[in-house]
């Protein structure tokens, strides 16, 4: 047994560092956290008066950082954004390419790679330092995708945030709640093995 899975509560480490160590595990785990994304984002529901939808996109980038840690949360995104710029379609609704909601996805790419530093702090450990890891997180995304909404369709500031994050903020708040009981959780099993 490795001395990381011999301590999994020790601080400085994620989820992902529980499994033995080897670029095929880095590797397999950004794979995953793209293709995670990817299946999360099928999961869309159209808001009226908005181009963006809700979906599980938000909810599966946060996770794959505070899962993976900065680093590798970083490349899954990269990986996930790159890809779907590329044709693969597996953005919200199985669309590719640039619209005027992929603002969102970049700031997954910044948000994962935060909340995966948090969580190799020890910020995924508690429901309380979940609950703010998540907060975090969400405003990130918004804060980067809300402007590119912006530009990109001509709406003007209070439009963009009408159409692009008040809509959001239950599901968010649902999706925050569920990351708050799923990680310490996992933690918690971690531990016990």
């Amino acid at each position: 047994m490795s001395t990381a899975a011999a301590t999994p509560a020790r601080t400085g480490q994620v989820l992902a560092d529980l499994l033995p160590a080897s670029r095929v595990r880095d590797a397999a785990l950004v794979l995953g956290g793209a293709a995670l994304t990817g299946l999360a984002a099928q999961i869309s529901v159209p808001v009226p008066g908005s181009p963006v939808p809700v979906t599980g996109q938000t909810f599966a980038a946060l996770l794959v950082g505070t899962s993976l840690g900065a680093g590798r949360g970083f490349l899954a995104l990269a990986l996930y954004a790159v890809a779907g710029l590329a044709g693969v379609p597996w953005f919200a609704s199985g669309t590719s390419g640039v619209a005027p909601s992929f603002g969102y996805i970049l700031g997954m790419i910044l948000a994962s790679t935060v909340v995966g530093a948090l969580a190799r702090r020890g910020a995924d450990r508690s429901m309380l330092r979940m609950a703010g890891t998540m907060l975090v997180g969400e405003a990130i995304i918004y804060a980067v995708g809300v402007p590119y909404l912006a530009l990109a369709t001509g709406m003007s500031a209070t439009a963009a945030i009408a159409a692009g994050l008040t809509p959001f903020l239950i599901g968010d708040a649902l999706k925050a709640a569920l990351a708050m009981g799923a990680l310490p959780t996992a933690w918690k099993f971690a531990n016990k093995r």
